[in-house]
């Protein structure tokens, strides 16, 4: 009996020579994050891509976060709030750099990037055509691992950094214009609408895109008119169709958006190009004809503006006339609103760095995300996007065959 039980539970000598399975230990493939939230250096960029409940729910999570003193003062998020949510403030830059992973809201000037070591991540906007080919070989030969934030997409193939920016960018726009439309001396000392007996505002907004849409939605909720003009028949029935409700809408003709503008008391200007340099749609002429005391947002002059008469202002200065006409053309609108844009940034990429210090770290999140993969442009220091590489000269390599062997 005991010889068979050893036999029926034991290998015997023959068995003892084939081929087993082996059992391993199956460890977890979480790892800790070290991010670095440095001070915004460019020109009146105020936001911060972490605000301190975000920071929490990584530090709650394993993750380390590095903050540099005073990178949240500008959009009202203290030192001691990022302290108490449990990241730890340095008092310089190169201190923050030293984390592996880098996030800022503006792109990494020349000046920081001798901050960074040699392959670490960078996540932050990008803006290329604001950059020479020197910046990008700089970032090249550290062999940097670099994502945009208006690359990155998600699984409906949008762009939500994008989205979430226009849609800010959009209302406040119309905030912007109704401050200085009622202004007494730079406007008409008018409200755009909303009451018994008073005629509403006419607001013109060219581009029905995110921005215009957003645009639209706060001046009718202002109780404003709105004309919105595009050359996409399909972007106007969308917009439509988004707002639920019926609205001027008319394709960009020079006689008909001159008409609606010798009327209008409010332009947004909203239109985005892909060439990154914006088209000239209202002439001077078109300007010299609007209401005194009217005002133009062009929210379009980040690539140049699609009025005539613009030219870049900044927050501290904002505005200019031209023929009585008050324009309001400071780029980077959202930084105007700096704790709700920071809001916006820190909601996205606080999921998307827990999934991937679940995941194993940013390398394998790239790898298995498609979507977040789009952000790459930059792969261990080789250009992986294509538009960057033609404009700058340089040589690049298609993502998907670098993942491949990744």
């Amino acid at each position: 009996m005991d010889s068979q039980q050893n036999n029926y539970f034991g290998f015997g000598s023959k068995e003892q020579l084939l081929p087993q399975e082996e059992t391993l230990e199956v460890e977890s493939s979480k790892k800790k994050l070290i991010l670095g939230l440095p001070k915004e250096t460019k020109f009146q960029e105020r936001r911060i891509s972490l605000i301190p409940e975000a920071v929490k729910t990584l530090t709650g999570n394993g993750h380390e976060v590095i903050v540099e003193k005073d990178a949240g003062t500008a959009a009202h998020f203290s030192d001691q709030a990022y302290a108490e949510a449990g990241a730890l403030v340095a008092d310089t830059a190169r201190e923050v750099y030293q984390a592996d992973i880098i996030l800022k809201v503006a792109p990494i000037d020349d000046s920081e990037i001798g901050f960074l070591k040699s392959r670490q991540k960078l996540l932050s906007a990008l803006h290329f055509t604001s950059h020479s080919k020197s910046y990008f070989r700089q970032l090249i030969n550290k062999k940097i691992t670099a994502i945009a934030y208006e690359y990155i997409k998600d699984k409906t193939n949008a762009f939500p950094v994008v989205r979430s920016i226009s849609e800010i960018v959009g209302t406040t726009a119309i905030h912007i214009a109704s401050e200085y439309l009622a202004h007494a001396d730079l406007g008409m000392g008018r409200m755009l609408g909303g009451f018994t007996g008073i005629a509403p505002a006419e607001v013109v907004i060219i581009g029905a895109g995110t921005v215009g849409e957003f645009a639209a939605r706060a001046a009718l909720g202002s109780g404003a008119q709105v004309k919105v003009f595009d050359n996409s028949v399909y972007k106007l029935r969308r917009l439509q169709g988004q707002l639920s409700q019926t609205i001027f809408t008319s394709i960009i003709r020079p006689d008909e958006l001159q008409r609606a503008l010798l009327t209008a008391d409010v332009l947004i200007c909203a239109v985005h190009s892909r060439d990154y340099c914006c088209p000239v749609i209202v002439s001077e002429e078109m300007v010299s004809q609007m209401k005194t005391g009217a005002v133009v947002v062009d929210v379009s002059i980040d690539q140049g503006g699609c009025v005539e008469t613009s030219h870049v202002t900044t927050h501290s200065n904002p505005v200019f006339q031209k023929y009585g006409v008050t324009h309001y053309c400071v780029p980077n609108i959202a930084s105007r609103v700096p704790q709700t844009g920071s809001v916006a940034i820190s909601n996205i990429f606080t999921p998307l760095l827990i999934k991937a210090g679940e995941m194993g770290g940013i390398d394998r999140l790239m790898k298995q995300d498609f979507y977040f993969r789009q952000g790459v442009y930059l792969l261990n220091g080789i250009i992986t996007n294509k538009l960057i590489g033609e404009y700058y000269d340089l040589p690049f390599q298609d993502i998907e065959l670098l993942m491949a062997a990744f």
